[in-house]
C-alpha cells in the first residue's frame, strides 16, 4: 500500500487523512510530538509521526496542509526532495513552492471539508507529468477536476474550497426561519438536513435555473420566499462572496 505523508496536522490534514484511511498508508510531520498524537487518536488507526525539524522528504508523495503563511519557516526544517508534492494551500503558487520546497513536481491542489466523507469537490492544477497520480491520490476523497491555470483554482478556491462555510450559513439561517415560525428546533433541523440531501443529489443533472422553476408555481408559497431573498440581495452577496473571496487567495 501507498504510503502519504501528511506535512501539518490541522482540521484540513485530518479531513483529507479520513478520506485516505484504508487506502493508504499514513504518516504525519509536525511540530509537537502531543498534537501528532491527538491526530492519531481522532483519526482512529495507526500511523506513523515524526517531527517537523529536518524530515526528510526524499522520494515520498507528501500532501502539504501547512498554512500559507509558514510556508518559508516550514521548508527551512525539512531535507531532501519530494516526488510529488501536493499542496491544499490557497493562493501560495506553483513557483513559490518549487522555490522553497524543490520537489521533483507540484500540484496545487482545493479540496474542501467533505474529504472527511469522501465526498470532496477537489480542484487541481500544475505539473502536467503528476496529472494522473495526483487524480488518483485525491479520488479518494471524492471528485475531482483538474483546471488549465492557477487563476482558475483561485477561482475554484472559493467557490468549492470555501464554499461549504457558505453552504452552513444558508443552512442554519433557513432552519432559524421555520423555529420563527414556529418549528421545533430539532424538527427544523431535521428538515433541514433532508433537504441539503435530496438537493445534493438532484443538482447533480438539473440546472438550477431548471430545479427553481420546476418547484415555482405561480403565486405559490416558493415565490413568495423567493421573493424575499431577492429583496435580500442573496444572488448579489453570494456573487460577492466568491469574488471577495478570490481577491483573498490572491493576496496570500
Amino acid at each position: 500500500m501507498r504510503t502519504i505523508t501528511f506535512i501539518g496536522n490541522g482540521n484540513m490534514a485530518l479531513s483529507i487523512a479520513k478520506g485516505l484511511k484504508g487506502k493508504y498508508h499514513i504518516e504525519v510531520v509536525g511540530r509537537d510530538m502531543k498534537n501528532l498524537n491527538a491526530f492519531e487518536a481522532t483519526l482512529n488507526t495507526k500511523i506513523n509521526k515524526f517531527l517537523l525539524k529536518d524530515f526528510d522528504m526524499t522520494d515520498k508523495t507528501i500532501l502539504l496542509c501547512i498554512k500559507p503563511a509558514n510556508v518559508e519557516e516550514v521548508a527551512k526544517l525539512l531535507q531532501g526532495k519530494a516526488t510529488l508534492l501536493i499542496s491544499v494551500l490557497a493562493g501560495i503558487t506553483t513557483k513559490a513552492l518549487k522555490k522553497h520546497f524543490k520537489p521533483k513536481a507540484v500540484v496545487r491542489s482545493m479540496p474542501n471539508l467533505a474529504a472527511s466523507i469522501g465526498k470532496s469537490m477537489t480542484t487541481l492544477t500544475g505539473d502536467a507529468k503528476a496529472k494522473d497520480d495526483a487524480i488518483v491520490i485525491l479520488n479518494a476523497i471524492g471528485e475531482t477536476l483538474w483546471l488549465e491555470s492557477e487563476k482558475e483554482i483561485d477561482v475554484a478556491t472559493a467557490l468549492a474550497g470555501s464554499g461549504p462555510a457558505y453552504l452552513a450559513l444558508i443552512a442554519e439561517a433557513l432552519a432559524d426561519g421555520a423555529v420563527k415560525q414556529g418549528l421545533k428546533r430539532e424538527d427544523a433541523m431535521t428538515a433541514m438536513r433532508g433537504l441539503f440531501t435530496g438537493f445534493s443529489e438532484l443538482i447533480q443533472n438539473v440546472h438550477p435555473a431548471q430545479l427553481k422553476d420546476s418547484v415555482m408555481s405561480p403565486g405559490g408559497t416558493t415565490a413568495a420566499g423567493y421573493g424575499a431573498l431577492e429583496e435580500g440581495n442573496v444572488r448579489a452577496s453570494c456573487i460577492h462572496a466568491i469574488e471577495e473571496a478570490y481577491n483573498k487567495a490572491k493576496e496570500l
